[in-house]
């Protein structure tokens, strides 16, 4: 899950709380003002909404300032098939929690991706060429809308560029590596060019081709894994790379 809050620790610590044992990691950003929650278990349907009403009590997207494209203070909230569970079971929960999401509870518009079309799809054309698939016509005055997907596993996975690079460098390295495996966008993060991608299908292009990809382009400062990674992406990577790709056997996910 992705909240639009990166900066507030309380309001952090508070929305982390509400998914209770579902809770596997939390990754902040203050730049991006941004964190994703990684949730996992028997109750996760029921972690996310606790987790989405926790958020929306305390994130008013009217007062957010981040580089990272939003629609919502709930942003994004994926159901993603781990083992033993497939996408039609993804497809379920993700439906699901967007009625309810949309219902009299919250009313926040929903917005659907996976089968049907893809996260991009849904930013370019929310209120404009699609409406909402779910809850009121237009965005909740103060939560926005919530993009709500059932998607395999994916990597988000950043790269610095080197002091030297500014963000049309960057702009230009996200377009150069973009591909069917491989989203990116390339930002001015606090004054620093990084080149932040979604790695659809890492076992394809996993955290260390990305990263050679963009050092093909640009000087590279570092990287930053967010989130966890499937062991099996971890296992495809030299232990001698580990550090410099910001990968470690404890930030993989169980199973």
């Amino acid at each position: 899950m992705n909240v639009s809050e990166g900066r507030d620790r309380r309001a952090l610590d508070a929305i982390a709380g509400a998914a209770g044992d579902c809770l596997l990691d939390v990754h902040a950003d203050p730049h991006h003002n941004r964190a994703v929650l990684t949730l996992a278990g028997p109750a996760v349907e029921a972690a996310a909404r606790a987790v989405t009403v926790e958020a929306i009590r305390r994130i008013d997207i009217r007062l957010h300032v981040g580089v990272h494209p939003r629609l919502g203070s709930v942003d994004v909230v994926p159901f993603v098939p781990l083992t033993g569970s497939t996408l039609v079971d993804a497809v379920g929960a993700r439906d699901r929690f967007a009625t309810w999401a949309g219902g009299p509870e919250l009313g926040v518009p929903c917005f659907l991706y996976g089968p049907e079309r893809t996260l991009p799809d849904v930013r370019r054309g929310a209120f404009t060429a699609l409406d909402p698939d779910s809850g009121p016509a237009v965005a909740h005055p103060t939560a926005g809308a919530i993009c709500v997907g059932a998607r395999p596993m994916l990597v988000a996975y950043n790269v610095w560029l080197g002091a030297e690079a500014d963000v049309a460098t960057a702009r230009d390295v996200a377009r150069a590596v973009r591909g069917p495996a491989v989203r990116a966008l390339g930002l001015d993060v606090g004054g620093r060019a990084q080149v932040s991608m979604n790695l659809v299908d890492p076992e394809a292009v996993g955290p260390a081709a990305a990263y050679d990809a963009v050092a093909a382009l640009a000087p590279v400062a570092g990287a930053e894994l967010v989130g966890l990674v499937p062991r099996a992406v971890l296992d495809a990577v030299s232990p001698s790379r580990w550090a410099e790709l910001d990968l470690s056997p404890e930030r993989t996910l169980p199973g």
